[in-house]
């Protein structure tokens, strides 16, 4: 058997151009090449399997694959409506390709709250995570499975509501429908199942995850450098947001001015950067991290 670490990813949309710029930012090299279902990554013993998103959550529970990226919304469809108990869990939430599952309806009709859904028929392509909604919150509905174009089914007569993804709103307003119930907040997650690897892809998959947590915390994380008074040293490292023992260095002719460096893992906002200034900070430098590792 290969001791090459096989990872399921979506062939094609907005979550499998955000799954291979993480692998690439992670030091992935690979290439995409037309139709292809597989693609070698060419400096790590990894594999990229290119298939369906539906799909990506039973191949990591058949041992298709060992990992997955996939959108929480189909993991968690997935497990709902899987015949048996589906082997494939959160291993790592990646923090993009957000969206939410709503409920929604037309501006104008009777339903206009989760109370209105009362004996009325739902139009979905999530027919498992609304059931579980409706149960949940003792309400009795039909459900209508769509394969697409769900954000038609109140105008033309199918449903009098629906449960769709949405991500800006902007299908639904074209169609008329406004949101009213958020019932799944998703985004893509890593997957992975509870069987036990070889020593070899254990170790890939070890280092792989390291690299993502590193990405995932360089993203929001910046480097700030200043120039600051000496009797505010105090004052202004409690004001930069999430920073860990920041270093101080003295400056060379300058004995009322030290030097603060720190990588501060919270948002840095130009409030905050005003706020540095009027402690009696300058010369303050925010840069950009591109890889972090503990």
């Amino acid at each position: 058997m290969s001791d090459r670490l096989r990872i399921a990813l979506q062939k094609k949309g907005r979550l499998a151009e955000d799954s291979f710029a993480l692998l690439k930012k992670c030091g992935l090299r690979f290439s995409i090449r037309g139709g292809g279902l597989l693609a070698r990554v060419k400096n790590m013993p990894i594999d990229l399997l290119l298939v369906r998103d539906d799909d990506i959550p039973s191949f990591v529970a058949n041992n298709a694959a060992d990992i997955g990226i996939v959108g929480e919304n189909v993991l968690v469809e997935e497990q709902l409506t899987a015949k048996s108990t589906l082997d494939a869990n959160i291993s790592m939430r990646l923090g993009f390709s957000r969206c939410k599952l709503c409920l929604a309806a037309s501006e104008t009709g009777p339903v206009q709250s989760a109370k209105d859904l009362q004996g009325t028929t739902i139009a979905t392509t999530y027919p498992g995570v609304t059931a579980r909604y409706l149960k949940e919150s003792g309400i009795t509905a039909k459900l209508v499975e769509m394969k697409g174009a769900v954000e038609l089914a109140p105008s033309i007569g199918i449903a009098e509501s629906i449960c769709d993804l949405v991500s800006s709103g902007a299908t639904l307003e074209a169609n008329g429908l406004a949101a009213f119930e958020t019932i799944l907040d998703s985004e893509a997650v890593l997957i992975g199942s509870g069987r036990e690897l070889s020593p070899e892809r254990a170790d890939t998959l070890d280092k792989l995850l390291n690299r993502i947590a590193g990405v995932l915390k360089s993203a929001d994380s910046k480097y700030i450098m200043l120039n600051a008074p000496k009797d505010a040293v105090g004052k202004i490292t409690s004001l930069l947001p999430g920073s860990d023992a920041p270093t101080i260095m003295p400056l060379a002719g300058q004995d009322d001015l030290v030097a603060i460096q720190a990588v501060c893992t919270e948002t840095v906002f130009w409030e905050t950067l005003e706020g540095l200034k009027a402690l009696g900070a300058r010369a303050i430098l925010v840069l950009p991290i591109e890889k972090m590792m503990s």
